[in-house]
């Protein structure tokens, strides 16, 4: 296998499982030196990956993590910004906390670990930040509120900031995978039998994304292949987005 990301310094969030997980495996296996961030321990790391607890909702522990890695390495290349978690409530019986937990997970802490690394990005002159985002940030689909509000707003980060840093050689794009065999989406069909082929069928190539092709996605945008792609969201949802009616 060519090493894509060889030589690369890379931070992946949300490294414990699923998109994350298999984001982290596949840099390292392009020649990546990875620091993997999550709450949940990890054990039997792979080759190439270190993985550090961290809760990307904690500023000083994320400050701690990028320190760490560049007290390590002395460089941060790539950050792929992939925690996060789905809060859904009805608008009106949502509460303040539960709103504060769903902007914390999924647009606040993408934050925290962007501020901390965009010093080290700016000071080399280079450095690419891959932004996970949903296609809950094009489409609004009735019962999930206010999870789409917190992924609008990480589409809006990701181009002010595309924007804000391009010329100094930084650039920041977002991956909006739609259904994607993670282990919540696993725990859901195993409660609800039937969704599984239900969602099968109302996907256009009738099946259901993985993990590892939201993983090679973000592998090219982190990569010097797409070095003039930026402010941009790429779609993995096998088109279903783009259906007008079932």
């Amino acid at each position: 296998m060519s090493g894509r990301l060889a030589g690369k310094i890379a931070i992946v969030t949300g490294a414990a499982s699923g998109i994350g997980a298999a984001t982290a495996q596949l840099f390292a296996r392009h020649g990546a030196q990875v620091t993997g961030l999550d709450r949940a321990q990890v054990q039997d790391a792979a080759p190439g990956i270190d993985h550090r607890i961290a809760d990307i909702t904690d500023a000083a522990a994320v400050d701690a993590a990028v320190q760490a890695t560049l007290q390590a390495h002395g460089r941060i290349d790539v950050l792929v910004n992939n925690a996060g978690a789905d809060v859904f409530a009805e608008p009106q019986a949502l509460s303040d906390a539960d709103w504060q937990r769903c902007m914390d997970l999924n647009l606040r802490g993408a934050w925290h670990v962007t501020r901390a690394v965009l010093p080290a990005m700016l000071a080399q002159g280079a450095g690419s930040i891959v932004n996970i985002a949903s296609v809950h940030g094009h489409r609004i689909i009735p019962g999930a509120f206010p999870y789409p509000v917190a992924k609008h707003a990480l589409l809006g980060m990701t181009k002010a900031l595309g924007i804000e840093y391009a010329a100094r050689g930084i650039r920041v794009n977002s991956i909006s995978p739609g259904l994607i065999l993670v282990p919540r989406i696993e725990a859901w069909f195993q409660r609800e039998p039937e969704q599984r082929e239900r969602q099968t069928r109302l996907l256009p190539p009738k099946r259901i994304g993985t993990p590892e092709e939201v993983a090679h996605t973000a592998l090219f945008l982190a990569s010097d292949e797409a070095r003039f792609i930026n402010a941009t969201d790429i779609l993995i949802d096998g088109g279903r987005s783009q259906v007008y009616h079932d």
